[in-house]
């Protein structure tokens, strides 16, 4: 079975003014065409056009989730570090009972991250369907 476009060797001139490229341009780009000449063959041979509709206050959102997930992120590996250096201070007595109490502390930190991570996961998975 042949390719679809494996016999296109015709080529169509066309001039559009720039407002009549700008308005093609942004129908295209609100579809999910890869390419314009796919869009335009679409439009010319009355093929189905699938259309993208975007929210842009939920887009918003999602930029500043997924920024809170990186800030999450990195809070937690900083914790992990100091909770890390603290295990090598052991020897002074203070110190263990301190570490009890933030190691609770911390698996508590770390289970309200994955929370957040798994909620944001998600909500993308559902936004970019």
């Amino acid at each position: 079975m042949e390719k679809e476009n494996a016999n296109r060797t015709r080529i169509i001139g066309l001039r559009l003014t720039p407002a009549e490229y700008v308005k093609i341009e942004k129908k295209w780009k609100a579809t999910t065409c890869r390419k314009l000449s796919e869009y335009v063959r679409h439009s010319l041979f009355d093929k189905p056009i699938v259309t993208t509709y975007r929210n842009r206050s939920q887009d918003d959102a999602m930029a500043e989730l997924t920024k809170l997930r990186s800030e999450l992120n990195a809070i937690g590996n900083n914790f992990n570090q100091a909770v890390k250096k603290l295990h090598t201070l052991q020897q002074i007595s203070e110190f263990k009972s301190w570490l009890m109490v933030y190691e609770v502390e911390k698996k508590t930190l770390h289970n309200k991250l994955e929370e957040v991570r798994n909620n944001i996961r998600k909500m993308l998975e559902i936004w970019l369907q």
